[in-house]
């Protein structure tokens, strides 16, 4: 495999179907232009239909968009709903959007902000569309985590929402670090029908709009270091490569190659020790149902309560 894999590495997407959420700006965007200009119909799932209209807009190929509110399950339902009567398949859902470091606030059912959108809203639009993808051969979810997996980060099941109190860093950690688990525990459901994989990917540090919550403190010295590592196009190369690449695996994680994976051409990297927790993985499975109530068409082994 190159150390140097870029968008030329993608392989002809013609006659595929990609959804990629939170595709009107950033890494998304940038995701969505690559897979588009390669062959795919894609699809802007985003909150905000006009920008993703002003997005779909600039890029070149077939393109539509599709309104999602991660915010909210019943949104989630029912752009589900509205995917599922548009495509008889999907072949790449790409669970990008997301937010950081928000002041304490939760979804419109309840739930800590971020790990409401990052974590449970990914949850169960994946688990809403995984019938369009298990029949095609070669289809692939892959879920863009974060560096910040290994910040402070744990699955707090004592206090999921974080009520009793809040900390808007280790609040993003443990999303970002359920996104992980949810790939991994995904992916060990997925394995016996050989058709779908899940895999995991992150940007690395890439100058996005994510910034705008970083406390004040950090915002300064992160905005800097964005700008004067990578773009948001070279920060899209790992999530493109887990998706595309005909040599990725399912429960794969990639990243960028450079020094502390802050940036660089994308390869296989690996998640921090916490991530690989089974039980952890399946009692967070187990929740998230529980949360969300959405059941996957997937089984999985026996779950720890």
């Amino acid at each position: 495999m190159s150390e140097k894999w870029t968008t030329a590495n993608i392989p002809d997407q013609r006659g595929r179907v990609a959804v990629v959420t939170g595709a009107n700006t950033g890494l998304g965007y940038e995701t969505a232009k690559a897979l588009a200009e390669r062959g795919a119909s894609v699809v802007l799932a985003v909150r905000n239909v006009e920008k993703g209209r002003q997005a779909a807009a600039r890029m070149t190929g077939d393109v539509t968009v599709q309104a999602l509110d991660l915010t909210s399950l019943d949104a989630i339902g029912a752009a589900s709903a509205e995917l599922r009567d548009r495509f008889d398949r999907i072949d790449l859902l790409i669970n990008n959007a997301g937010v950081m470091y928000t002041p304490k606030q939760t979804t419109r059912d309840g739930f800590e902000m971020q790990f409401g959108t990052n974590h449970l809203g990914h949850f169960a639009l994946t688990g809403l569309l995984l019938d369009r993808m298990l029949p095609v051969p070669g289809s692939r979810v892959v879920t863009v985590s974060s560096a910040g997996h290994r910040i402070r980060a744990a699955i707090h099941f004592d206090d999921l929402q974080w009520e009793r109190s809040y900390n808007r860093v280790a609040a993003y950690g443990q999303s970002k670090l359920a996104n992980l688990m949810f790939t991994y525990e995904l992916q060990r459901r997925l394995a016996a029908h050989g058709t779908t994989a899940a895999m995991a990917a992150h940007p690395g540090v890439s100058s996005t709009e994510l910034v705008r919550y970083t406390p004040a403190a950090l915002r300064l010295p992160l905005t800097w270091l964005a700008r004067t590592t990578q773009t948001a196009a070279m920060g899209a190369l790992p999530t493109l490569r887990a998706a595309t690449d005909p040599a990725a695996l399912g429960g794969q994680y990639y990243g960028p190659g450079g020094r502390l994976e802050v940036k660089g051409h994308p390869r296989l990297v690996t998640s921090s020790p916490a991530s690989y927790e089974v039980a952890v993985q399946q009692r967070l499975w187990s929740v998230s149902e529980a949360l969300t109530g959405v059941t996957f068409p997937v089984a999985g082994s026996a779950v720890m309560k």
